[in-house]
């Protein structure tokens, strides 16, 4: 049973037992916590909530309705996971193999030895590009990817976790583009998203523009790039180049496959599209996967004190897992949030998904309490 809402401050339906999630999710509007924002999350691959609300612009003129979309930066990292994860399940890519297996211009300047795995746990020692780039550059796949391949790391591969904020998606997408032939944002729609009929975007057509939300900045001094005496790896992951949220708005960041950062979608596609990994590879009555390629996101690759974000970490396949910066209820569980907020939750235990996706950003790179709270909601409301 569900319970449809249509009030000043949110919309959509909360299954039975849920309502505290709904009034979580309400008080974030009310506060002014969130201007707009979407919760989605599933059990058993079906959706038990879908909510979303308020404005899509810091002016407060457009509403947040249900097909709006936002760029959700490192959550976007997910959906290149899940597309590594879905080659590797079918045979196409072994996460164990070198780098240069797949991309041969890769083993310069001492990396013959940094295996996939080491891409999608964050420890080749990649976290940033060595040379001096430009926003543009981000624009530049060939240049963006090929300066990667050309440098040596910053620290020794597979010794310690380091936040690939941006690097992680040119490099994991260029294996997926050698292996396949096409790009990550093209393998992600045609084999994942185009098929569960998710609206998700890694490059998003002009012809969706409209339906997208503008990002509000962090208040000064809490942005990406704002903290005093940085390491020379956070000053160089966070200013080469710089941070600027308002270039969410151009056409060129929209359009671009920038597959760590440039993801563009909503609560609804996030927690639908990971209801492949919390179901065994099974969503909307479609297999993608096998259980056991789905349970391969959970082995982890390296834990210890992140080099970049310096915190503890956790890392499976592409994820981050329980125990390291978010104690998780359910063991079989893994997630990972977008500079601002977002956040994906993925509990194999419980075969829950949740979506969280905002225009209000704060100064986090990994999920904020706003998304917690809801999801703290969520499993007191699973427990009962």
């Amino acid at each position: 049973m569900s319970a449809d809402l249509v009030t000043d401050t949110v919309q959509g339906f909360t299954y039975d037992g849920f309502e505290e999630v709904r009034k979580v999710f309400a008080g974030h509007l009310e506060s002014g916590q969130d201007v707009g924002a979407s919760f989605c999350a599933t059990k058993n691959g079906e959706t038990i909530i879908d909510l979303w609300g308020g404005y899509a612009d810091p002016a407060r003129t457009r509403p947040w309705v249900k097909d709006t979309i936002v760029n959700v930066y490192s959550t976007t990292k997910t959906m290149t996971a899940l597309t590594a994860l879905l080659l590797a399940d079918r045979g196409k890519l072994d996460f164990d193999a070198p780098v240069a297996r797949y991309w041969p211009e890769f083993a310069a300047n001492g990396k013959e030895r940094i295996k996939v795995s080491h891409l999608m746990s964050h420890s080749a020692g990649l976290s940033g590009w060595k040379e001096k780039i430009t926003k543009d550059d981000l624009y530049d796949w060939e240049k963006a990817t090929s300066l990667l391949a050309a440098q040596a790391p910053f620290w020794e591969p597979g010794t310690a976790p380091g936040y690939h904020a941006m690097t992680q998606g040119y490099l994991v997408g260029e294996v997926i583009r050698r292996i396949d032939g096409r790009t990550v944002g093209t393998v992600f729609r045609e084999e994942i998203a185009e098929p569960l009929g998710a609206d998700f975007h890694i490059g998003l057509p002009a012809s969706e523009d409209s339906r997208v939300a503008e990002l509000i900045p962090p208040v000064a001094g809490d942005a990406v790039g704002d903290q005093p005496n940085m390491s020379e790896l956070v000053r160089n992951m966070s200013m080469n180049p710089g941070i600027d949220v308002a270039e969410t708005k151009t056409r060129a960041w929209r359009g671009a496959e920038i597959p760590a950062a440039g993801g563009t979608g909503n609560a609804r596609s996030i927690a639908e599209i990971h209801a492949i990994l919390a179901n065994g590879g099974v969503a909307k009555g479609k297999r993608f996967m096998s259980e056991a390629g789905c349970r391969k996101a959970l082995e982890l690759q390296i834990e210890g004190t992140d080099k970049v974000m310096n915190v503890p970490a956790r890392f499976g396949m592409g994820f981050g897992l329980s125990g390291g910066l978010l104690p998780l209820p359910n063991a079989n569980s893994m997630f990972w949030g977008g500079y601002g907020g977002s956040l994906a939750i993925i509990d194999m235990d419980a075969k829950t998904t949740f979506g969280y996706a905002m225009n209000r950003m704060v100064g986090t790179t990994t999920g904020d309490l706003r998304a917690f709270g809801l999801a703290m909601a969520m499993w007191d409301a699973l427990s009962k």
